[in-house]
């Protein structure tokens, strides 16, 4: 399995940013072919300080294997979602690949 997880930050000048964030991960990437797991959510506060509580939306994709995620990251709808929502409402994001 490749596990594919992207942490999130949006603009804090675009009203609903995060709502929007949330219906294009579902829209634009869920449907992508090779996706086996697919979960997109909000931050949960904790009262635990090792919890990270500066982002707004946290996004997990699990794949077959590799090869699936490199497909998944040139897929259209996949750069159509960097396009019409990613570059609009988030101004940081950061990504943990691992097998």
């Amino acid at each position: 399995m490749f596990s594919h997880v992207v942490i999130f930050w949006t603009k804090p000048d675009v009203p609903n940013a995060t709502e929007e964030l949330l219906a294009g991960a579902e829209q634009y990437l869920r449907p992508i072919p090779g996706v086996q797991h697919f979960h997109v959510g909000r931050m949960m506060g904790s009262h635990r300080p090792v919890v990270d509580q500066t982002y707004q939306v946290a996004l997990n994709v699990g794949f077959a294997d590799q090869a699936s995620q490199d497909a998944y990251q040139v897929h259209p709808l996949h750069l159509e979602f960097i396009e019409k929502v990613f570059k609009r409402v988030c101004e940081k994001v950061l990504v943990y690949d691992f097998q």
